[in-house]
C-alpha cells in the first residue's frame, strides 16, 4: 500500500506490509465515520481529475515514469503536478539505496514531517483509490542514471548496525520489565479479588437483600388490619376486587380475575345437633343445650360441619374406635357388630379422608369427629370450640378431573361420602361419655375413651346444602427477562364467606402482598427476574382447595411444561415457638440454608429441621398431580408439632386478635415474608435452578431403611439411582455453576431436567388422603413410603399380601423410572458434546 504524505511540496511514498496495511484501513474507517467531510472527500476523485497537468521543462530527467496508464481507478492527475514528480523522483532514489543498506529494515519518517493529516494540504486525495504497488521499491523503476546527480544530491552516511543493535536491546529489556510486572499484578489481583463466581453470588445476594430490607413489619400489620375489616362480606368479591386493587396499585402487571362456578358445600339453616336417647338431651355440636343456643344463636354454630357430608338423621350405639386406624378396628370388630353404627372418632395421626374410607368399608353408618385435649398444647383449650372439616379432596366435585368452565358436563354428586360425618367439641365428647372434667392427674392427660362396658344410644342429624357458587381466584404476573416461560408460583389464600371467619388468610395475603411491594420497587427502577413470577391468591380453599385445582386443571398443559416451583404462603402463623419448614427432597438444602441464614440474625434459634411432609392447602395440585417441587416456611408451636400429625385438617374460627396475640410486634410476619421472599428471588432469578439431585436420591434410601420386608430389589434400584445422581450432579451440575463453563443451551437443558426431577414418583393411585407423590411422609415422626406403610397397615387384617405386592410394585417403578431419567440426561448432555467435537 502507498501512504502519501504532504508537506512543502514533498511526497513520501513508501510500502507497508499487509498488517500495517489492515490497520491504516481500520484508521481511515474510525476517520470516516467520526469525520463526515473526509468520507464525502473520498468520492470527489472524478473531479480532481481536471487539475492542470503541465510537462517538465528546461530540467534533464534521471528516471522517467513507468506504467503511467495503470493507475489506480479514480486515482488524482494532482500527482502528476510536475513539482510533484520531481520531488518525488528525487526521493525514490533516496528511498531505494537506503531499503538497499543492511540492518535497515523500514523507511522511517522523520517526526517533524509527520503530521496530522488534517493539517495536510494532501487531505483533499482519494486516499482509498490508492493501489498497492507491483514493484518491491515503490511505483518506479530505475531506467537510467544521470551523470551529476552525485553532486546534486548529498547523502548522509548509514546508520550503524551498532545503533541499531543497542535499540534492539533497549526494547527488549523493556518487554522483559513489562512482561515481569504483569505477572506481579495478575499473581496479587487473583489472590485478593473473589472468582466471577464469588463475585456474581454476591452481587445476587446483595440485591436480593436490598430488596427485601424494605420489608417492615408495621406495613404488614396495617395490611393485615386492612384486610380483617372486609371478611364480613357476604361473598368473597369485594375481598378480591381489593386484592386485585392493591396489586396492581403496586405495579404488578396483569392482575386479573380467574372465576369459577362450582359446587359447594354449604350449612343448613340451623346447627346440626346430637341427642342423647337415654335421657332425650340435645346437644349442638360446641355443646351447648338446643334450648340455650336457640336464645344465643352464633355463626361459629352453622359453620361447625363437615363439607360434602352425606346429610340425614341416623340414631345407633356410639362406638369408640378412637383414631380409627386398622388396628382399633380389628379389635373392635371383635367385641361389637359395628354395622351401621356411628364411631367416636378422634382426629389426628393418620388423613381423615383415609380414616373415614376404613370406616365406610367396615360398615358403619355415622362419625362424630373430635380433637382429644390431650393432643393439644396446655396453652391450647379449645374445649369448646367447633371447627369444621372438608371431605373434598380436591376441586369442584361436579367436575372431576376437568376444570368447572362454560360447557364442562355437570356430575350429580350431592356428597362424596355415604358416611355422616359431624365435627363436635371436646367438651360435647366429655358429656357423651359422662367423663369427670377435670381429667388430669399428676400433670398427666387422661385421654377421652368411651369404657367397652358401657352403651351410648345417639340421635345426630346433619343438614347441609348444595349451591353453585362462584369462586375467584386473584393472578398477577411479573414476567422474566430471559426465561419468560418458566414459572415461580407464590400462592396465598383469602377468605371465602361460605366458610369459616378464621383469619389466618388475612396473614397469608398480607404477607404475600408484602413481598410483592417490595419486589416492584426494584422492578421500577429497571430490574427483572430471568424467570416469571405468578402471584396467585386462591378462592375456595376450605372447601378442599377448590380455587387452585380449578386453575390448575383449567391450564393444566401449560403448567406440566413451565412451572418450575411452587412456593406456598398458606397459613404462615400457626405458632410462635418454631420455625417450621417443609421442602421437596430437591429443594431441602436451599430451605436450610435460609433457615440457618434466619439464625444467624437472631440470638436464639432453636434447632430446625427440614422435611418433605404432607401439607395443608393450595400447594396440595402442584405437588400431587405436577410433581412441582414445593417449599413453605411457618411459625408453629412446638408442642404441637409434637402431637399427633394432620390436627391441621380442622379449621377453626381463630379470630384477629389470636393472631395478635401470637404475633403483636408481626415481626414473625416480617421473618416469614422475607425468608420466603429470598427463596423465590433465588428460584426465578439464578441462571443454575438451586435444585439438589442427590438429595431425592438421599431421600430414596433413607425411605427405605429399617426393618421393612421384601424391600431388597427396592434398595438394589434405590442404589443405582444414587449412583445416577452423582454422576448427574458432578458431571452437569456444578461445571455449571462456574460462570466460565455457562453455555446457554447447556443451562437450560439443565434445568429443563432440574425442574421435572420429581414428576417420575408420582404413582397413579393412592390411598385416599395419601399423596401421589411418594417423596412425601406421612409426618415428621415417619420416615417410610407412606404408600408402603399403608399397604403394611392393610396386610395386618387381611391373610392377601395383593396390597403389599402393588405398592411394592408402584415404589419400584417410581425409583427406575427417576434412575432411566438421570441417565438419559447424561446422555443427552454427551451426544451434545460429542455432536459439538
Amino acid at each position: 500500500m502507498v501512504i502519501i504524505h504532504r508537506r512543502k511540496q514533498v511526497v513520501y511514498c513508501y510500502n507497508t506490509t499487509e498488517s500495517q496495511k489492515v490497520t491504516e484501513l481500520a484508521g481511515l474507517k474510525q476517520l470516516e465515520t467520526a469525520w463526515p467531510p473526509l468520507k464525502r472527500n473520498n468520492k470527489m476523485g472524478e473531479n480532481e481529475a481536471g487539475l492542470p497537468n503541465t510537462s517538465l521543462q528546461g530540467k534533464k530527467m534521471a528516471y522517467q515514469k513507468v506504467n503511467a496508464d495503470q493507475r489506480a481507478p479514480g486515482h488524482s492527475q494532482y500527482l502528476d503536478n510536475d513539482d510533484l514528480q520531481a520531488t518525488a523522483l528525487d526521493l525514490e532514489w533516496d528511498m531505494e539505496k537506503e531499503l538497499e543498506e543492511p540492518g535497515f529494515d523500514q523507511f522511517q519518517l522523520d517526526s517533524t514531517e509527520n503530521q496530522n493529516l488534517e493539517n495536510s494540504e494532501t487531505a483533499d486525495l482519494s486516499l482509498d483509490s490508492i493501489q498497492p504497488a507491483t514493484s518491491p521499491k515503490g511505483r518506479f523503476q530505475r531506467l537510467q542514471e544521470e551523470p551529476e546527480y552525485a553532486t546534486r544530491y548529498i547523502r548522509s552516511a548509514p546508520k550503524s548496525n551498532h545503533c541499531t543493535f543497542c535499540r534492539l536491546l533497549k526494547i527488549l529489556c523493556m518487554a522483559i520489565l513489562l512482561f515481569i510486572l504483569g505477572i506481579l499484578i495478575g499473581y496479587y489481583t487473583h489472590e485478593n479479588c473473589p472468582s466471577n463466581a464469588t463475585s456474581s453470588g454476591t452481587l445476587d445476594l446483595q440485591l436480593y437483600q436490598e430488596i427485601l430490607k424494605t420489608i417492615q413489619a408495621e406495613d404488614i400489620k396495617k395490611s393485615f388490619r386492612n384486610l380483617v375489616q372486609l371478611y364480613k362480606s357476604e361473598d368473597d368479591t369485594e375481598i378480591s376486587k381489593a386484592i386485585e386493587t392493591q396489586w396492581t396499585s403496586l405495579g404488578l402487571e396483569d392482575v386479573q380475575f380467574v372465576n369459577y362456578s362450582v359446587l359447594l358445600n354449604l350449612p343448613g339453616p340451623s346447627p346440626s345437633s346430637v341427642t342423647l336417647s337415654s335421657s332425650g338431651q340435645c346437644f349442638h355440636p360446641n355443646g351447648q343445650p338446643c334450648s340455650e343456643a336457640r336464645k344465643h344463636s352464633s355463626q361459629d354454630l352453622l359453620y361447625s360441619y363437615a363439607t360434602y357430608s352425606a346429610k340425614g338423621t341416623l340414631e345407633a350405639e356410639l362406638i369408640d374406635v378412637s383414631y380409627g386406624n386398622a388396628d382399633d378396628l380389628k379389635r373392635i370388630k371383635k367385641m361389637k357388630n359395628i354395622t351401621n353404627q356411628i364411631a367416636l372418632l378422634k382426629l389426628g395421626k393418620l388423613p381423615l379422608l383415609y380414616k373415614l374410607s376404613l370406616l365406610e368399608k367396615a360398615g358403619f353408618g355415622g362419625v362424630l369427629l373430635y380433637i382429644d385435649p390431650c393432643d393439644l398444647p396446655k396453652t391450647a383449650d379449645l374445649s369448646y370450640d367447633t371447627f369444621m372439616v372438608s371431605l373434598n379432596p380436591g376441586g369442584d366435585p361436579s367436575t372431576p378431573g376437568y376444570p368447572s368452565i362454560s360447557g364442562s358436563f355437570r356430575q350429580n354428586r350431592s356428597n362424596l361420602t355415604s358416611l355422616l360425618v359431624q365435627p363436635i367439641s371436646a367438651s360435647l365428647v366429655a358429656k357423651l361419655i359422662s367423663s369427670p372434667k377435670d381429667r388430669t392427674k399428676n400433670g398427666i392427660c387422661s385421654p377421652l375413651e368411651l369404657p367397652n362396658n358401657e352403651e351410648r344410644i345417639v340421635n345426630m342429624q346433619v343438614q347441609t346444602v348444595m349451591e353453585f357458587k362462584t369462586v375467584t381466584n386473584v393472578v398477577g404476573y411479573l414476567r422474566g427477562l430471559t426465561s419468560p416461560d418458566r414459572y415461580i408460583i407464590v400462592g396465598s389464600h383469602h377468605h371465602s364467606a361460605y366458610s369459616y371467619s378464621g383469619q389466618e388468610w388475612a396473614s397469608s395475603t398480607a404477607i404475600i402482598t408484602a413481598f410483592i411491594r417490595s419486589l416492584m420497587l426494584r422492578v421500577k427502577r429497571g430490574w427483572r427476574p430471568n424467570r416469571s413470577i405468578v402471584f396467585c391468591s386462591w378462592g375456595g380453599t376450605a372447601f378442599g382447595n377448590i380455587g387452585s385445582y380449578e386453575w390448575g386443571e383449567d391450564f393444566k398443559k401449560v403448567l406440566q411444561k413451565n412451572v418450575v416451583a411452587y412456593v406456598s404462603l398458606h397459613s404462615p402463623i400457626r405458632g410462635n415457638s418454631s420455625l417450621y419448614s417443609v421442602a421437596s427432597p430437591s429443594l431441602q438444602q436451599l430451605a436450610a440454608e435460609k433457615n440457618n441464614f434466619n439464625c444467624s440474625r437472631r440470638a436464639q434459634c432453636p434447632d430446625t429441621n427440614v422435611s418433605s411432609v404432607q401439607l395443608q392447602g393450595d400447594a396440595d395440585y402442584f405437588i400431587n398431580q405436577l410433581g412441582v417441587p414445593t417449599l413453605q416456611f411457618a411459625y408453629e408451636d412446638i408442642k404441637a408439632l409434637q402431637g399427633p400429625s394432620f390436627l391441621s385438617e380442622a379449621l377453626f374460627p381463630n379470630h384477629a386478635t389470636k393472631i395478635e396475640e401470637m404475633d403483636p410486634f408481626f415481626n414473625l410476619h416480617e421473618t416469614i415474608t422475607k425468608l420466603s421472599g429470598e427463596a423465590i428471588l433465588q428460584i426465578a432469578n439464578e441462571p443454575v435452578l438451586p435444585f439438589n439431585a442427590l438429595d431425592i436420591a438421599i431421600e430414596v434410601q433413607n425411605s427405605l431403611k429399617g426393618d421393612q420386608p421384601n424391600t431388597r430389589q427396592l434398595l438394589a434400584q434405590a442404589t443405582r439411582l444414587r449412583e445416577s445422581a452423582e454422576l448427574f450432579q458432578s458431571d452437569e451440575m456444578r461445571p455449571a455453576n462456574d460462570p466460565k463453563e455457562r453455555v446457554p443451551a447447556r443451562v437450560r437443558m439443565l434445568n429443563d431436567i432440574l425442574q421435572d426431577m420429581e414428576k417420575s414418583f408420582l404413582v397413579q393411585q393412592a390411598p385416599p388422603g395419601f399423596y401421589r407423590n411418594i417423596l412425601y411422609h406421612l409426618d415428621e415422626k415417619t420416615s417410610q413410603f407412606s404408600i408402603l406403610l399403608e399397604a403394611w397397615e392393610h396386610c395386618k387384617s387381611l391373610a392377601s399380601n395383593e396390597t403389599l405386592q402393588e405398592a411394592l410394585s408402584k415404589v419400584l417403578h417410581s425409583i427406575n423410572s427417576a434412575q432411566v431419567y438421570f441417565k438419559a440426561g447424561l446422555d443427552v448432555f454427551e451426544s451434545v458434546l460429542v455432536g459439538k467435537n
